[in-house]
This record gives structure tokens, C-alpha cells and sequence, in this order.
């Protein structure tokens, strides 16, 4: 595993703002973590990439434990962190000789001029940092933290702050690397989760509310729901004594949303509804479970 988690605890006073929690993710996965604010995500972070120490437990990076081999476990991570520290004042590849050296780079010039054109900065490489976009400013940490050629890349809410037209660039970005990299950030946009990402894990008040697959997590989840549309006027007593259907709400004169845990089941309850009764159905469609609302049942709140 490139990253496993084992029962690790931190705790501030009578707070624990990381409660016992144990994940692994694989060589080539990007896994979304997620989570309210205060849930736990960076702190988790931050103890997997050595600057926090846990209270208890035990942290491994590529086999590697975090605790006594601090410097092997950084040399084989890349981290951007929730605020991305750069030097505004200097200029991009001049940032980036500095990390080189940092990171003890053999031909750095050829290694900086890779990650520039990897991470899309090849138009604005000349300019200071401080000249750029707060979209090219999260390309220069992205750079930096990809120097050293990396086998894990933590990210922590890599595109807070963007403009739709960059959050798609960098979410190509971070598409691409996951091609060959072990992948593992937070977000609090759930469409950037659901482009990027198989597998979410959702932390609340410091533990693991779920781990698995965004499609198993949507066929766990108890309800769906179905829009149904008719020509005629039907009551809500009536619909709420078709089978399967455990909630109703009015959408308009004569369109409907019914809440039901088997929405193929309730499909073809409703079509005999309709020839016992003697309606016509005009519309009739599946309304798919969102992430979001997964979130919100996991956590009590929207992201």
C-alpha cells in the first residue's frame, strides 16, 4: 500500500480532532477525502505527511513508517497544502531552483522545465509569483510539490479560490497525474470528486463515516426518489398508498416526487396505479442520488 492509516489518534485537550482511524489507499488510486470543516482532514493530512505526529497509532508511506524515518517517508511525498506557502516576490522558475536544491535534484533546469510544462505554466513561467492568478499560484505549488518526481501526492483543497474555467484545469491536471501517482485530497466541490475519484473517504468529528466506492455508496444510501408526472389530478393519500413509497412531495397541479428505497420496484407499481385508477402518466423519471445529499446523510450537513 502506498499509504496506510492504523488507529492513529490527535488529540487537543479533552478534543480529539482525529479519533482512531485506520484507511489504506493502493499504488495508482486518487481517493477523495471529505469531510465539514473541523472534520479532521487536515490534520489527518498533515500526520501522514510527518509535520504532525500522532498521539497513538502508525503511519506508513510506501512501507515506510512515518515515525522515525521522517526524511525516506518526504522524500517519497508531494504536498500542497490548504495554504499554499510560495515567496511572491521571486519569479517562478527562480521558486523553483530554490526547491530543486531543497530536494538535492540532479539536473534540476531539466527536471523544472518538465514540471512547468506538466503543470501548465510554460505562459506565465517568466513573471514573479506574485504577478500570477491564484490559479496559477496553485500550479506553482503543484510544480513544487511535484519536483522530486514523487510517488504519493497529498493535496489538501488544491482548488479553493478558483474560477470554474481554472478548476477544471487544474482538475485535468490532477487526472493526468493520477496516471501514475497514489492520489490522495480533500475538496469541498463534490462534482470534482465525482470527475476525479472511485472511492471517497468522508470523515466526521474526527472518524471515518464511510469508505467505498461512490457507486456503492449510492446504492447503500436507504431512499431514492422518483418524479412522476400526470395528465390528471391525483391525490396524495392515493400515492402514498401505492407499495414502495415511504415519502410524497408536490411538485406542482399534478407532478410529484415519491421517496422510495427500490425505485425500479416503484416504477412498475406506479404504472398499474395508473391503469387501475384510470390516469395518465405524461413523465417519469429516476431523480439519482447526489453525492451531496450522501454527504449530508453521512455528516448532518452540506458541504
Amino acid at each position: 500500500m502506498s499509504i496506510k492509516v492504523d488507529h492513529i489518534l490527535k488529540q487537543y485537550g479533552d478534543q480529539k480532532a482525529v479519533d482512531h482511524i485506520s484507511f489504506e489507499v493502493g499504488a495508482g488510486e486518487i481517493v477523495g477525502f471529505l469531510g465539514p470543516n473541523g472534520a479532521g482532514k487536515s490534520t489527518t493530512m498533515k500526520m501522514i505527511t510527518g509535520f504532525l505526529r500522532p498521539d497513538e497509532g502508525r503511519i506508513e508511506v510506501c512501507g515506510i513508517p512515518v515515525e522515525g524515518e521522517a526524511i525516506a517517508t518526504k522524500k517519497k511525498i508531494g504536498y500542497l497544502p490548504e495554504l499554499n506557502p510560495l515567496y511572491h516576490e521571486m519569479y517562478v522558475r527562480e521558486y523553483l531552483g530554490l526547491m530543486a536544491g531543497l530536494h538535492k535534484i540532479t539536473a534540476p533546469a531539466k527536471r523544472i522545465e518538465a514540471v512547468i510544462q506538466l503543470t501548465g505554466l510554460t505562459p506565465e513561467a517568466h513573471k514573479e509569483i506574485g504577478q500570477l492568478s491564484k490559479g496559477y499560484k496553485q500550479r506553482v505549488g503543484l510544480a513544487a510539490a511535484l519536483l522530486h518526481d514523487p510517488e504519493v501526492l497529498i493535496l489538501d483543497e488544491p482548488t479553493t479560490g478558483l474560477d470554474p474555467n481554472q478548476i477544471v484545469e487544474i482538475r485535468e491536471v490532477i487526472r493526468n497525474l493520477g496516471k501514475n501517482k497514489t492520489i490522495l485530497f480533500s475538496t469541498h466541490i463534490l462534482q470534482e470528486v465525482e470527475a476525479l475519484c472511485e472511492r471517497v473517504i468522508v470523515v466526521n468529528k474526527g472518524k471515518i463515516v464511510a469508505d467505498d466506492s461512490i457507486e456503492n455508496l449510492k446504492k447503500q444510501q436507504s431512499s431514492s426518489s422518483i418524479r412522476v408526472g400526470f395528465r390528471e389530478e391525483v391525490s396524495k393519500e392515493a400515492l402514498n398508498s401505492i407499495a414502495g413509497v415511504v415519502g410524497v412531495l408536490n411538485l406542482g397541479a399534478t407532478a410529484w416526487e415519491l421517496e422510495t428505497t427500490d425505485p425500479d420496484a416503484l416504477s412498475k407499481e406506479l404504472m398499474g396505479f395508473a391503469l387501475q385508477h384510470n390516469v395518465n402518466i405524461v413523465s417519469l423519471h429516476t431523480q439519482a442520488r447526489r453525492l451531496e445529499d450522501i454527504f449530508r446523510d453521512l455528516t448532518g450537513e452540506a458541504i
